[in-house]
């Protein structure tokens, strides 16, 4: 079945940081529904809500990452880390939609999962926002939609709560099968929050900002989620600054390959973080 094709719409409140988005980083697009205007579906677009219905949507999806296992390893996955694996190639992506206009433009939007649809071998959302939250001295304070709040603190609520008010369900969708409760699924989703827009804004040269921002975003105990941001610096060979964090969860890919561990897994030691990342400076 053919994607439709998506058709053009005035600029939203969040349009100028999804196009910023794409343009940084050209395997996620963003394209906002208008009223009236369909999701696309066929040709590999999945809604969030049937995935977190846990029926045949979900059986496919699960199904594509166990064949991409297959294909890029040479072996089979465990059920709960093929899991994982799919949760986390929809999630990082998806807490994008909340946290780059806020990072950007100081909009958080909503977008409960019935609003949000995926193409992951295209990259692509197709979004229906419900409203967005803004600081008082906004520009779009005044459009339609629009909901202000006090101040940074409580826009950085907005973040929490949207973001939890999606992945919600999908993390109880995906929990059994990933063989996690509660607890390991928030510090999952804390790490996407994370890495998400600590990449993003790499590629914007705002790291050193994004990171600020994500510490008071996710200082601890801001629950659900589980764990801070967990930053920190490492020194390299030469005296040079070394920038990582500690994961808040395990991402699995050890029963893969367990001896190529994350650089920002807590499995990997400091020296052998300082050796990776003062490579990847010098490349």
């Amino acid at each position: 079945m053919s994607v439709p094709t998506l058709a053009k719409r005035a600029p939203s409140a969040l349009a100028d940081a999804y196009a910023r988005l794409a343009e940084v980083f050209p395997g996620l697009c963003v394209s906002e529904l208008g009223d009236g205007e369909q999701a696309p579906q066929g040709g590999g677009w999945v809604t969030a809500s049937r995935l977190a219905e846990g029926g045949a949507d979900l059986d496919a999806f699960l199904a594509w990452d166990e064949a991409q296992v297959r294909k890029d390893y040479g072996q089979a996955g465990r059920p709960d880390v093929i899991a994982s694996f799919a949760l986390h190639r929809y999630a990082w992506p998806a807490t994008l939609l909340f946290t780059v206009p806020w990072f950007l433009l100081r909009r958080v939007p909503r977008f409960p999962v019935e609003n949000v649809s995926y193409e992951r071998t295209l990259g692509r959302l197709a979004v229906r926002s419900t409203g967005f939250a803004c600081l008082p001295d906004d520009p779009a304070a005044s459009l339609p939609g629009a909901h202000v709040v006090a101040d940074e603190e409580a826009l950085r609520a907005e973040v929490r709560d949207a973001v939890a008010e999606h992945l919600g369900p999908l993390l109880d969708t995906f929990g059994p099968r990933m063989r996690r409760r509660s607890r390991a699924l928030w510090s999952l989703a804390t790490d996407e929050i994370v890495e998400g827009l600590w990449y993003i804004a790499h590629l914007l040269g705002e790291e050193e900002r994004a990171t600020a921002d994500l510490e008071r975003l996710l200082p601890g105990a801001t629950k659900p989620y589980v764990g801070t941001a967990g930053f920190r610096e490492l020194t390299g060979p030469n005296g040079e600054s070394l920038p990582t964090r500690d994961r808040a969860s395990c991402c699995m890919f050890y029963t893969l390959r367990p001896e190529d561990t994350c650089v920002t897994c807590p499995r990997t030691c400091d020296a052998d973080r300082i050796e990776r990342l003062s490579a990847a400076a010098a490349a």
